[in-house]
């Protein structure tokens, strides 16, 4: 399907079949019931297409920008949850 620019290499954007068929059903069904217009597979995959190019790479680094964060902050608590005394076998 689409492409993603991260940092001027191009990444495609690899839907699985199954995903694709149901973002299409659901553009046409967005169409239908909220433009009052009935689009066919054209128009829907040519919207996804745009979707994908255009709004993807926004969604993508947020996602990446959010999940760096959540592991940074695990990493950074790796000291408290995975710390284990030393030398622990003669009890003082």
């Amino acid at each position: 399907m689409g492409l993603v620019r991260t940092e001027g290499t191009l990444m495609a954007i690899k839907l699985k079949k199954e995903v694709e068929d149901r973002l299409l059903a659901s553009i046409k069904r967005y169409f239908a019931d909220q433009m009052d217009e009935d689009i066919g597979d054209l128009k829907s995959t040519l919207f996804l297409d745009f979707c994908l190019k255009e709004i993807g790479p926004s969604v993508y680094n947020q996602a990446v920008t959010d999940i760096q964060a959540i592991l940074q902050n695990k990493v950074t608590d790796l000291d408290g949850e995975c710390f284990e005394a030393e030398f622990t076998y003669w009890k003082r």
